[in-house]
């Protein structure tokens, strides 16, 4: 079994909670125009304008307001209030500079592991929210490396553990997303920890990789020294 060199963190709702902005703000959007639909109708339009434009904006909040702006002009037909549209704009520069709020164990987990691993925040999203929230978060002083990319993939995985580390086979990647975080890094070679949160986007979900031998699932951030620990263990 190859050696543990390096562990990779997602930073939303791993480290520190994001979704919950993106409910709330959600809301806000659905009540404003609920005159012209139900919520859910309403929901599931947006949903659908976020999941066009990912090829185009990518993900993030700019992403999200943008698909909010569309999904008003397309449910109204474009009879949507220059008001509304100012509204929906608020909502997402509020979402730019809500405070940053660390899960629990987050800190704990990082400086424990922290000097004998390398460790390696990597996330996606607008670069300039993910710079705000680590620069907030206090966390960042404990990073090795810090990676902000468009997606996560196979070979996302890949590129990051060999240029920061020995490589994914000697890697672990801890996150809340069984598709971008857990998925892709044990088809890279390396080790998925997935820590559950109560909130996560749908565009999130897949099916649980429980038979992939380097599969772990742990219910929170104050698992993982031990786990760990095990892990180096039999190395």
């Amino acid at each position: 079994m190859a050696k543990l060199s390096a562990i990779g963190f997602d930073a939303d709702d791993t480290l520190w909670q994001n979704e919950q902005f993106y409910r709330l703000t959600e809301t806000r959007f659905l009540d404003l125009l609920s005159e012209h639909g139900e919520k859910k109708v309403l929901a599931d339009r947006l949903l659908d304008a976020e999941r066009r434009n990912l090829a185009f904006y990518g993900f993030g909040i700019k992403g999200f307001t943008l698909s909010m702006i569309e999904t008003a002009i397309e449910v109204t037909e474009g009879r949507v209030g220059t008001d509304v549209i100012a509204k929906i704009l608020d909502a997402g520069r509020e979402l730019l500079v809500h405070p940053v709020e660390t899960l629990p164990f987050a800190r704990d987990a990082l400086e424990r592991l922290a000097g004998t691993y390398r460790i390696i925040l990597i996330t996606k999203g607008d670069l300039f929210d993910q710079e705000r929230k680590l620069a907030q978060s206090g966390l960042g002083d404990l990073f090795d490396a810090v990676e902000v990319v468009s997606d996560k993939a196979r070979v996302t995985y890949e590129r990051i553990f060999t240029r920061h580390a020995d490589g994914p086979e000697h890697a672990m990647m801890v996150g809340n997303s069984l598709k971008s975080d857990i998925v892709p890094a044990i088809d890279a070679g390396g080790w998925g920890v997935y820590v559950p949160h109560e909130l996560t986007w749908s565009f999130e979900h897949a099916e649980l990789p429980a038979a992939a031998p380097r599969f772990r699932q742990i219910a929170d951030l104050g698992e993982l020294p031990r786990l760990i620990e095990e892990i180096a263990g039999q190395a």
